[in-house]
């Protein structure tokens, strides 16, 4: 072999064998990587998570709104013992229920405002402009809703029910009440639970039969000492 051909086949050479220096250095790495933890995770494994510590909690329910009540006897300085706003009291028997809303605690007589005897279920609106409550022999008085509607899908009233908000306790129609004896059945509807003269729309006593259109822009309708009205239409 010439001395060129010799210098040309170690130039080889030697680059061969650096190549071949590189992969086996590869190799070897390769082979110590895979040594190690056998327990470590593979990539891509999934991971399992810790439990979590008290288990899973309720959120904490809110208390329960309490109604807005009146006690059904006592005077009540309204915005102080009484809020405004309309009331509804239930369950008042034979007129024992009395009612009234005053400009003043002076107890004279141009100093009410509004009042009634009840039986059955009486509706007050009692204005920011009253100054005083009074209730005696009445039921607990409860905060209701002047905007609430419903669907009654009843046909007969208690002739001695009381009062009917429209629309909630009573539908809109044409009622008829038949035996009323030596006038005692008194009707009205009205606009408003003011019960000031101007809020009624219509009333009447009857002897015999008694004959009401309750129209829908009616806002109660008050009955006392009737027989039972029957929807007849």
């Amino acid at each position: 072999m010439s001395q060129q051909q010799q210098r040309n086949w170690f130039a080889r050479h030697k680059v061969l064998t650096g190549a071949g220096a590189i992969v086996a250095v590869i190799v070897i790495g390769a082979a110590m990587g895979g040594g190690g933890d056998s327990e470590s995770p593979r990539a891509g494994a999934k991971q399992e998570q810790p439990a979590k510590q008290g288990g899973d909690k309720k959120a904490p329910e809110a208390p329960e709104k309490k109604a807005v009540t009146i006690d059904g006897d006592g005077d009540f300085e309204v915005g102080t013992d009484a809020k405004p706003g309309l009331y509804r009291s239930t369950g008042n028997k034979d007129a024992e229920c009395y009612w009234e809303r005053a400009k003043d605690a002076s107890g004279e007589l141009d100093s009410t405002l509004a009042n009634d005897n009840v039986t059955g279920t009486a509706y007050v609106e009692i204005k920011a402009s009253d100054k005083l409550f009074k209730s005696a022999g009445c039921g607990t008085w409860e905060a209701v809703d002047p905007k609430a509607t419903g669907t009654p899908s009843g046909t007969t009233l208690k002739g001695d029910g009381g009062m009917f908000k429209v629309g909630v306790d009573i539908a809109p129609g044409t009622y008829k009440s038949t035996g009323n004896k030596d006038a005692e059945c008194y009707w009205e509807r009205t606009k408003d639970a003011s019960h000031g003269t101007d809020s009624i729309l219509a009333n009447d006593n009857v002897t015999g039969t008694a004959i009401v259109k309750v129209t829908a822009k009616d806002a109660y309708f008050k009955s006392s000492g009737c027989g039972d009205w029957v929807k007849a239409g």
